[in-house]
Parts: C-alpha cells; structure tokens; sequence
C-alpha cells in the first residue's frame, strides 16, 4: 500500500526563496513515496499538485483498455486503475457497455495492488449513483417504470433500474388492487402473481440506502398523472367512461386519458340500491357528472344526469293516500317497498308491529305486492313512511 505521508526536501538556500508563497514551493517539492512501487511513484511525481486519492473516494478517470482481465482506467495521464471481477457490476447500469476513452467515475479500493495499480469499483460507485439516483426520484416525484420480478401476500417485488424494491398491496391503484371475497390470502396471492413480468407506472416514496430499503407506490403515482389530466375538467362536466372495478360502495369508471372517478353507491341512481352489482359491471360504459375533485380524487354522479323523481313526489303522493306498493326487501326495521320504479318507501317495523303480528316476516314477503297507507313524506330528504292497510 502506499504510505501517503508526504516528504519535502526545499532546494535552493537564498532568503527569498523561503519567504516564497505555498504555490511556489509545491513547484520546487520533491516528493517520495517510500513504500509505493517504482513505477507508481514515478507517475505520482510527474505531475505536481496531485491530490493522492484515498480509500473510498469517488475518483473520475478515462477508460485505457478493456480485456478479459477487467478494465484500465487512466486518472489523470498520471495514475492507472484496475476495475476487475465483481467489481465491474454496475447497479446503476451506467457502464453496462463501455469503450476506449470513455469518461467514467470509480471508487478506489486500494491504494496499489499486485500490478502496481489502484483497485477500483464500478460497483461501488454505481451502487451509490443508483441510489443518489432514486434519492432525486424521490425528491422530484418524478413517475418511473418498475417491473414486477415476484410477489408475495404483501405486494410485489419491482425492480427500478438495476435496484430492487418493493410495492405494497395498500400502493396498487383500484386497477390492480386484488379484490377477493372473503379475502382469501391464497387467491389474493394468485392475483399479484398475475402481474410478475409486467410493468406500472410507479413513484417512488420511500428511500434509505443504508437499509437498501427502496418502497415505490402506484396509488401515488396515478394521482399525480391524475392532478395534471384533471386541468382539463371541471365540477359539472360530463363524462362518458368505461366501469373498472365494481365494490360494496360504489363502482370505479375510467374516463378520458387514464384518469378514474369513483361513483358512490348513493350516486348511481335516486332509489335504494342494496348493491351497485345489482345494476352495473365491469366493463360496461356508463355516463356521469363530475360532482367534486378533492385532492386529485374524483367523485361522479350518474344520477345527477336525470331529475330528480322526488320533486314530483308530492304531487303524486299524499299523506292518507292508499296506495300500491311491492315489497323489495324486509330488514330489522321494516320493509323497504317499490311505488313505482323511482320512488321507494319504508315501511317501518314499529307500523308493521301495530297490526299485533311482531314477526314482519308473517306479514310481508319480498316480491309481494301490498295494499300501503302513506303515512309521512319528505321530498327533500327523499323519504316516504307508509304503513299496512
């Protein structure tokens, strides 16, 4: 190894020469290595002013030849590198293909080896550019492609450049998130292996070199695709989409260029809908208005593109009236029942109790058809109270 320790011998004996600035007398220096080489003392002390480099700095060289022996790396016409074996890996996949004078950076690993010359990393230094690379990624919210190596019931493994990370389940969009019912582990499992060897669109969120810990998330990178697609709309628009995923709380519809809303159960129609299913699926189109953008969250209304049936309620209907009526569902408390396609009323089961039977299910039955009293009505908050003849 090389002793790094400097010696200077000052020639020249006049008064002036002593009193000479720090630059003046480098030009004078005589320096020794005594335990370097020959050959590599000889290339230290031809240029003067070099800066000896130290284990673990990140030197900038040239490539001098490629052989199956490793790479030779010129620093600065003074110095040679060797840059051999797994140390030729580079993570950040910058020198993948290199040729003959081409400008690379390295880390030294010694000072000199056998052949005289430093030992250098390609994957040293590429390991921490690929990292101060994701670092930037992080910072920049930049979106980057990942692809998908493996899974398991937590998310996926991604690569990101030549680094491994990893995607949870709670970071997938509505897309590819794994709706399974019962949320059994194995078919949700089954599902994310699905997506090995495809490609998402990713952010990545979550950086820590020491750790090599790399988590990288979808959900976010769709908000951010979706913050600059949404400039193009505004509350009130309408939109002809396509349904993506359908769910106890409503359905997800695809619109325009990638963007995605979500439509409440409570917004696909003015009656009561026990199940958005019972009306809709996947795949089918479907048109909506833009009720509310929130934080690059869309919220639709497929029933605000039609009147509103209960502003005629009123007219249609009175308190007293006797009217006709089919018993859609019976719950803990009452019986939920169709006057007509859009307006449904309750028919609660203290009303029910009054004809001395407690068991609503000996009086009604779903699909029945039932003579009704309307009892109360609120077009405004949508209720209708009616009662049994």
């Amino acid at each position: 190894m090389l002793d790094t320790n400097v010696r200077t011998e000052t020639t020249g004996s006049d008064a002036s020469a002593k009193q000479s600035d720090a630059n003046a007398k480098s030009h004078n220096a005589i320096i020794s290595y005594p335990h370097a080489s020959q050959e590599t003392s000889a290339a230290l002390r031809a240029t003067e002013r070099f800066a000896i480099p130290k284990v673990g700095e990140l030197v900038s060289g040239e490539v001098l030849d490629i052989s199956k022996n490793g790479i030779v790396v010129t620093l600065g016409g003074t110095l040679t590198g060797l840059v051999r074996g797994r140390e030729l890996d580079d993570e950040s996949g910058q020198y993948s293909k290199l040729s003959a004078g081409e400008k690379v950076e390295a880390t030294v690993l010694e000072l000199e080896n056998e052949q005289g010359m430093l030992e250098l990393s390609f994957r040293q230094a590429g390991h921490r550019k690929a990292w101060d690379s994701l670092a930037e990624l992080a910072k920049s919210g930049e979106i980057v492609d990942a692809k998908i190596i493996d899974a398991n019931k937590g998310g996926l493994m991604v690569r990101v450049g030549n680094v491994e990370g990893f995607l949870p389940v709670s970071q997938l969009t509505v897309e590819h998130y794994p709706r399974v019912e019962g949320g059994d582990k194995n078919r949700i499992l089954d599902r994310l292996r699905a997506y090995v060897n495809h490609s998402f669109r990713v952010k990545v969120i979550t950086v820590r070199e020491r750790e090599e810990k790399l988590i990288v998330s979808e959900k976010a990178a769709w908000e951010r695709e979706q913050h600059a697609q949404l400039a193009k709309y505004e509350v009130g628009s309408e939109v002809t989409g396509r349904i993506t995923g359908v769910v106890d709380f409503g359905v997800f519809v695809e619109f325009g260029d990638g963007l995605e809303g979500l439509v409440h159960i409570s917004e696909l129609a003015w009656q009561r809908i026990d199940s958005p299913a019972d009306l809709v699926k996947v795949g089918d189109q479907i048109r909506a208005k833009i009720i509310a953008v929130e934080d690059g969250k869309v919220s639709l209304s497929v029933k605000k593109l039609v009147p509103d049936p209960w502003k005629q309620a009123a007219e249609k209907y009175k308190v007293g009236d006797s009217v006709t009526g089919k018993v859609l569902k019976l719950n803990p408390y009452g019986a939920f029942v169709e006057l007509d396609p859009e307006i449904h009323g309750l028919a609660h089961v203290s009303e029910l109790a009054k004809s001395g039977e407690q068991d609503m299910h000996k009086l009604l039955a779903v699909g029945e058809v039932r003579k009704f009293k309307v009892l109360s009505l609120e077009p405004a908050a949508h209720r209708l109270g009616l009662g049994l003849v």
